[in-house]
């Protein structure tokens, strides 16, 4: 018998002030906003897609005062008013809420947490699991066995040992530590001076608030006489803490049922608020229906979860089983303009994986899944896999037929795993929504949900989750069949939808074609030939640093008068903060005093503890990720590692690279530059590493047109010495060294958006004087100064900045009424253009050098793009003529104001080569 769905119990009013918060302020064109309100539905509608509950309610604060007002006067006083802007969606969401077919509550004289509490007893009470959809830390205290919450903002699922995990008491006692605590935001008292640990740390030895209070007199130090002090107001707080679950309610249980939703409302109420793309999915009468054709295995499949077509026709995904099925899509796909193509695979590292199946689509809703090597009992004939991809070489190799697909750098090194090369990339969706907006997610689910309203079926709705999923070859042909062709399917609709905005931004069409496209094959090249490590090397490293943590370890528990786990926040915040009691910085998400870096190294020059973490943290991150995982991930069949490059991941057009990750090994420090030694050439051969010298700055000059800074660069001089004689007045013979680190400081700190109070904390002066600086700088290159004020305007009048090479950057909190928001923000904006540019040059400096490699079959192999250095192996004997090349290849990959500049090292690994 199956289970009864979860209750679904929606905080409105929590998502309302959390969407109003954190989106930027959209509008119609008459000026309504829309942001909050566009928010909670986009989260509604997943929510119902995802759960598709038989109960359900959208719980909102009624207006006016409540029971709490009554025992307390000051209760939420300190509280603004609601900005007008939230106020003018409150009662939109409602209509939109009623119209979509939702129960809606708000009960006046009480809140939305008390109506929460009522229903969840109710559903209880009926045998009912409940789940809370919220963040809101109040709502903790209903959590129990059928209980639990949802935060859909971090998509954080909290049951009962979640509860004790965040917040150190089970939820029977939140109440209670609700009451210690206090909550600023609805002004509950608390007992002032005791924090979160504390309060938990009370509750957990007397096992309750009214122990506590009967043996506070045994409670010893400064601490104690708090608690005494606040005795007599820890029973209100617990009152006003305390969920009122007996609230009479408008509406029976049996009324949470959902209804079906008010179309000719909905589509007035889109209309007014400009939801198109919702809109578009009204037009559509009846949910698509997947089937295969006649002449295959005919298996009728099941519809999607909330598949939404924004085109029309129906859906047909053929599974090919028959060989004269295939020939007959393998005609089709050689007169085709393009088609999309997808591989089903056995594993997802690409070295590894074998196919499965291959997956086609050539019109829009029609696509075919052909079955290769389905190995589960049972599972029917399938066509001969080396038969169908020699069938397939000749039209995958073909460089004059254009292919489609998402992230076909994967699949061409699954194709190379089958000694097939596969050629004529012509469009990547993953690439066409990455140049269109970097900060948004890539996916093809995400994509698809975006884009096309459409929620596909997932990986794990065929192959299951955990430890139990199974690997596709295991997967049935009922369910294989149509997430592979959807797969085909949604990319082709996707390119429909994503080429036609590219193809009307020149700029974006250019970088498009001319960098990211042609890339694809470059870094797959790069992935393939992989780099050798000295994996003994690297093992002796791994047993020095596991001695110098175990030293650091036993210095931590003398310094700290016990022994403790160092790798634990909450065991680090009450050896620091409660037992030393040094001075905390910041708090965390959940009001925990945060042990994060930057908070250790600013009581690290002050206190030893902290100096000790700092450096047990970074030698055992060091020794889990590289010097014990880098011989692991050294493959058998290569004897080199191979990491995997990502063209759509940061928001700056850099690449990042994982499996393993090579853009954090350290430089600066002795144990970094040791790792970096094991990575050494084969037998013969030297290790070149090319690095562009002090590009951002070059880039800034460019970009800002300084006469002065574009004078440095272009004598060749010390830009850090000619800095320093400008700010400090002095001749460039006369800067001393501290005045060339101050002046190097105030160069790399404006590119970064530093403050006045960062450049002081950087150089440990006053900030009187760290201001000084800046303005002395300005003076001295006042270009830079209108530059990075006239981007700031740019960048929150459009909502993006872009490189020289016309990416956009996209910066969704420039316009944010959150102020430490919106300033990030502006800082990205000064920066963004530079490191964004710097990304768009190495990355055209890896296209010209592979082309030269490629047309004079050098011997040399492009390794490693980490920051802005190219790794290569080179033949010994060949090494002076591949850095004279290398170095001109890489310093005309752009034509600036100012002369790009390259630093060619040489080596028999990669620390001396660079």
């Amino acid at each position: 018998m199956t289970a009864p769905k979860p209750v679904l119990l929606v905080d409105g009013s929590s998502w309302l002030h959390r969407a109003f918060n954190a989106l930027p302020p959209l509008s119609t064109k008459n000026g309504e906003p829309t942001g909050a309100l566009f928010g909670v539905l986009n989260m509604l509608r997943r929510l119902l897609a995802d759960y598709r509950p038989d109960y359900l309610a959208v719980v909102f604060d009624a207006p006016g005062k409540t029971f709490r007002h009554d025992l307390f006067t000051a209760y939420k006083a300190q509280r603004p008013p609601l900005d007008p802007q939230l106020i003018q969606q409150i009662q939109p969401l409602h209509d939109c809420v009623r119209a979509l077919g939702l129960p809606l509550l708000q009960v006046a004289g009480v809140e939305a947490d008390d109506v929460i509490g009522t229903l969840t007893q109710q559903a209880t009470e009926r045998g009912f699991s409940v789940l809370i959809v919220s963040g809101d830390k109040d709502l903790t205290q209903l959590v129990g066995e059928k209980v639990r919450m949802l935060d859909t903002m971090k998509n954080v699922v909290t049951d009962v040992a979640g509860v004790e995990q965040k917040f150190g008491v089970p939820p029977a006692l939140m109440v209670d530590w609700l009451a210690l605590v206090g909550d600023t935001a609805d002004n509950i008292p608390g007992v002032p001076g005791v924090g979160a640990v504390t309060a938990a740390k009370w509750l957990r030895q007397h096992g309750s608030l009214d122990a506590l209070m009967a043996g506070a007199a045994d409670i010893s130090g400064k601490i104690g006489d708090k608690l005494r002090a606040g005795l007599a107001q820890l029973p209100l707080s617990r009152q006003l803490a305390t969920l009122d679950c007996q609230v009479p309610l408008p509406l029976a249980f049996e009324g949470l049922r959902p209804t079906p939703p008010d179309t000719a409302a909905l589509r007035m109420l889109y209309q007014r608020y400009e939801f198109r793309a919702w809109l578009r999915e009204l037009a559509v009468e009846a949910p698509e229906r997947i089937s295969t054709a006649p002449d295959t295995t005919a298996l009728e499949q099941p519809t999607p979860n909330s598949a939404v077509a924004t085109d029309d026709g129906p859906t047909t995904y053929e599974i090919i089983l028959e060989q004269v099925a295939f020939d007959g899509w393998l005609g089709r796909l050689q007169t085709a303009d393009l088609f999309a193509f997808d591989t089903e695979t056995t594993s997802l590292n690409y070295l590894e994986a074998q196919i499965v199946g291959v997956s086609f689509a050539i019109s829009p809703r029609q696509a075919a899944y052909v079955p290769l090597a389905h190995d589960y009992p049972g599972a029917p004939d399938q066509l001969n896999r080396e038969q169908i991809l020699e069938r397939l070489r000749s039209l995958l190799e073909d460089p004059a037929r254009p292919k489609l697909g998402q992230n076909l750098k994967y699949d061409s090194h699954v194709l190379a795993n089958h000694g097939i090369a596969l050629n004529g990339i012509r469009h990547d969706t993953l690439l066409q929504s990455y140049v269109l907006d970097s900060t948004a997610r890539h996916d093809l689910d995400s994509l698809a949900e975006r884009h096309l309203n459409l929620r596909t079926i997932h990986f794990e709705d065929v192959a299951g989750k955990g430890a139990k999923q199974l690997t596709f070859n295991q997967v049935s042909l009922e369910q294989a069949g149509p997430y592979a062709a959807e797969d085909a399917d949604v990319t082709l609709r996707l390119h429909h939808c994503l080429w036609p905005n590219v193809e009307r931004e020149p700029g974006l069409r250019w970088l498009y074609e001319e960098i990211e496209i042609p890339l694809i094959a470059v870094l797959t090249a790069m992935e393939r030939v992989g780099v050798q490590v000295d994996a003994a090397h690297l093992r002796q490293q791994s047993s020095e640093l596991a001695k110098r943590i175990w030293e650091l370890e036993q210095q931590a528990y003398e310094l700290a008068g016990e022994r403790f786990n160092l790798a634990s926040p909450k065991q680090l915040q009450a050896i620091l903060f409660e037992r030393m009691r040094l001075p905390a910085g910041k708090k965390t998400a959940t009001g925990q005093t945060s042990t994060a870096e930057d908070v250790l190294q600013e009581l690290a020059l002050t206190y030893p503890l902290p100096r000790v973490i700092l450096e047990h943290r970074t030698l055992s991150k060091l020794k889990s990720t590289y010097t014990d995982r880098l011989p692991e991930q050294i493959q058998r069949r290569t004897g080199r590692v191979h990491t995997s490059y990502h063209q759509a991941v940061t928001s700056t057009g850099r690449l990042s690279s994982s499996d393993p990750n090579l853009q954090n090994i350290p430089i600066r420090t002795l144990e970094g530059r040791r790792i970096r030694q094991a990575f050494v050439p084969e037998a013969g051969w030297v290790m070149l590493a090319a690095d562009y010298s002090q590009i951002e700055l070059r880039i800034m000059a460019h970009l800002s047109d300084d006469p002065g800074l574009l004078s440095a660069f272009r004598t060749g001089a010390d830009v850090h010495r000619a800095t320093a004689a400008e700010v400090f007045g002095v001749d460039l013979a006369a800067v001393s060294a501290e005045q060339r680190r101050s002046a190097k400081a105030i160069n790399f700190g404006l590119i970064y958006g530093m403050s006045p109070f960062g450049l002081a904390q950087q150089l440990g002066i006053e900030r009187s004087a760290a201001r000084d600086y800046v303005e002395r700088y300005f003076a001295r290159y006042p270009r830079v100064k209108v530059y990075m004020e006239e981007t700031r305007r740019q960048a929150a009048e459009r909502g993006y900045v872009e490189t020289v090479f016309g990416r956009r950057l996209y910066l969704p909190d420039i316009r944010s009424r959150n102020a430490q928001r919106r300033q990030a923000a502006e800082r990205a904006a000064i920066n963004a253009p530079m490191q964004g540019t710097a990304a768009d040059i190495i990355k055209r400096a890896m296209l010209g050098v592979d082309r030269w490699l490629r047309e004079s079959s050098f011997p040399a192999r492009m390794l490693m793009q980490v920051h802005d250095e190219l790794v290569f192996e080179v033949a010994e004997a060949k090494a002076d003529q591949a850095e004279e090349c290398i170095r001109a290849v890489m310093v005309g990959a752009a034509d600036l104001r100012v002369p790009l500049e390259v630093d060619v090292g040489i080596g028999a690994n990669w620390d001396e080569a660079h």
